[in-house]
């Protein structure tokens, strides 16, 4: 029998908010509903937030947004911000396929590749909205040239930073998309010739609907503009943590990584033994190393197995390039590797 309802319906919301730097981006994702960040840039340092470790690779960030959908920490999620991640998919795929560059491949097929991966990104994110938490995605801005196409001459606009096709589909995948910039007014200061334009004011606005110079757009029947303070959208952003929990979902909703071995180690201190201590190019894989139980000493003895290095060669004299260009892009192989390895009993002590 065909049910029918009719009214709003109360559901989390997916908003993305962008705008130049510095401008309040992260201060006004703060105060949405007891808001988790996931911070690509560092962002946050100097904000009392709640925060998941930093994700140092394309694989850990789709890693840790499985673990939020998977545990439903908060009420609201906040990935800060869009670009930055989307630096950390451009030097995975650049890493894996040996690309010198986002361009290494012509008509732009390198990008098709990441608009793929940028899609499970946001599959994810609309998991956790599924899940029962708020979705908010700052990204920065940047002025670019816009061509009309009735139009024989192009004009600036404000775009979001990020690849076009990956900017499109992050602006039809939000519920509300929000500009924030300064309103300025220039007045014309003298006559004829001698006229000169000048700025007055500089007070920060939340532009809500869509115009010739910057993409926006909501659901909520908010005006063009209004002023930059969290309460003019606060009624028609839910704080979910009141409402039931959502069943969680019977199969997995998106790609999983590959399955963890069995035996190893999940903390810090067994993955890198007593006292020990690795260079920075580590981070990424140590991500990955804890959240599959895997041993440094194993990745270690993967390396030799291949023979890139030899077997007295220390961690922290590796090529800084191996561990991001290697490791991590080719993880799921290395863990497979770590498995057999632990069935024959090969790795060594």
């Amino acid at each position: 029998m065909l049910r029918i309802n009719r009214g709003p319906v109360a559901k989390p919301q997916k908003v993305v908010v962008y705008g130049p730097e510095g401008i309040g981006k992260t201060t006004f994702a703060a105060q949405f509903p007891d808001p988790l960040f996931v911070d690509t840039e560092g962002g946050t340092e100097t904000y009392d937030v709640a925060r998941t470790d930093a994700p140092q690779s394309w694989s850990a960030l789709l890693d840790t947004l499985r673990a939020v959908r998977d545990e439903r920490p908060c009420s609201t999620l906040v990935l800060d911000t869009a670009d930055w991640a989307e630096k950390l998919l451009c030097a995975e795929l650049c890493a894996k396929n040996k690309w010198d560059g986002m361009e290494a491949l012509s008509f732009g097929k390198c990008w098709t590749y990441a608009l793929e991966e940028f899609g499970r990104m946001l599959d994810l994110l609309t998991d956790v909205r599924d899940r029962g938490m708020n979705v908010v995605v700052t990204a920065h801005a940047m002025v670019s040239k816009f061509e009309q196409p009735d139009e024989a001459a192009s004009y600036d606009r404000w775009t979001m930073k990020l690849y076009k096709k990956d900017a499109a589909l992050l602006k039809e995948w939000a519920d509300a998309l929000l500009f924030i910039n300064y309103k300025t007014v220039v007045e014309m200061v003298g006559e004829g010739f001698m006229a000169k334009g000048k700025a007055r004011g500089a007070k920060r606005t939340l532009f809500c609907t869509h115009q010739a110079t910057w993409d926006a757009k909501n659901r909520w029947g908010l005006p063009d503009e209004v002023p930059f303070d969290y309460g003019q959208i606060a009624r028609h952003i839910p704080d979910m943590a009141a409402l039931p929990r959502p069943a969680a979902p019977q199969g997995p909703a998106s790609a999983e990584p590959a399955t963890a071995p069995q035996g190893g180690a999940g903390d810090q201190g067994a993955i890198l033994g007593a006292g020990a201590a690795l260079p920075p190019f580590w981070g990424p894989a140590l991500q990955l190393m804890e959240r599959d139980g895997v041993e440094l000493r194993e990745v270690m003895a993967v390396a030799v197995q291949q023979g890139h290095f030899s077997a007295d060669t220390p961690p922290e004299n590796y090529d800084p390039q191996y561990v991001p260009g290697f490791v991590v892009p080719n993880w799921d192989q290395i863990v497979a590797k770590v498995n057999e390895m632990r069935a024959d009993e090969g790795v060594p002590s």
